[in-house]
């Protein structure tokens, strides 16, 4: 499981799973708790690279980034720190 902070938006936390290149098991801690448990189905089983396209530079009520935007910067951080490892 792997657990990111974010910044600028009402969650504090995005916690996910990586197998076979797809997101399993997304969570985030506060924010707007229907919105982001909707975003968890959309992406269940989704590939990364998907995830990151669709959803990098999202914005959310006048900010530059949001929770889904997050998401991504997560998703991104997570596939960079797998390229390391190889």
């Amino acid at each position: 499981m792997y657990e990111y902070s974010t910044t600028g938006t009402c969650s504090s936390k995005i916690r996910f799973n990586v197998e076979d290149n797809k997101i399993h098991n997304l969570a985030f801690e506060g924010g707007c708790n229907g919105n982001l448990k909707a975003i968890g189905l959309l992406v269940e089983g989704m590939e990364t690279g998907e995830l990151v396209k669709r959803l990098k530079g999202v914005q959310c009520g006048g900010r530059d980034t949001s929770c889904a935007d997050q998401l991504a910067a997560a998703v991104t951080e997570v596939l960079r720190l797998q390229e390391k490892k190889q």
